[in-house]
């Protein structure tokens, strides 16, 4: 029997989307993990056949969380699902092992395709994720300010930007206000930036947020 995992903060989403596939697929166990560490738990534990992961759950950032459960099992495929555009996340979750990079705003037909190309043992890359790689790889090492963030850095920069304070930050991300206002201090040095004014619209500019 098909086994696949479902990793997402939002009850609700896991739900639908647990529906989905077992209308499409028919017979199938799903998991479900609600954070980057449940999620890394079950993969620990339990066989599965494919894990479908959101880039934002509480803990560990998306391409971190995806690390280190390729560490832990290398070819167990992994669908990320995510409700940001394509370009702001595909490109570093592909680099961190993501099979797939699918955003939660495209049509169930999509979704179900990248399962069966995953299990299939193939890959699944969007004509637009496409043509943003391409970019990336003819750009070589012309990169934007923010893709030169490490990947917690870059997750701080985009919550700063929509407006988060950063005892709420430390909260979402379960770290100090210590550790974030380094991170922020990070971001403002790499981008040559001000402020949370100037990194918001820098954000805003660019499509971060």
């Amino acid at each position: 029997m098909l086994r696949i995992l479902i990793a997402d903060d939002h009850p609700l989403f896991r739900q639908g989307l647990a529906d989905l596939i077992t209308r499409e697929f028919g017979a199938v166990t799903i998991g479900e993990a609600g954070t980057a560490a449940e999620m890394l738990n079950l993969v620990r534990t339990q066989a599965w056949d494919v894990v479908v992961m959101d880039v934002s759950m509480p803990g560990r950032s998306g391409p971190e969380a995806l690390r280190d459960l390729k560490q832990e099992r290398p070819r167990l495929p992994v669908l990320v699902l995510s409700m940001h555009a394509e370009d702001q996340y595909a490109v570093r979750m592909i680099k961190a092992g993501a099979n797939g990079y699918v955003t939660k705003a495209s049509a169930a037909g999509d979704v179900c395709n990248a399962l069966r190309q995953l299990l299939a043992g193939e890959k699944y890359i969007s004509a637009s994720v496409g043509e943003h790689l391409a970019v990336v790889v003819k750009s070589g090492s012309e990169k934007s300010p923010h893709e030169t963030l490490s990947d917690r850095e870059f997750q701080v920069l985009r919550l700063i930007a929509s407006g988060k304070t950063s005892k709420e930050i430390a909260e979402e991300l379960c770290l100090s206000a210590a550790t974030v206002s380094t991170y922020r201090t990070r971001i403002l040095e790499k981008m040559q930036l001000k402020n949370n004014s100037e990194i918001t619209h820098y954000a805003i500019k660019h499509g971060l947020v």
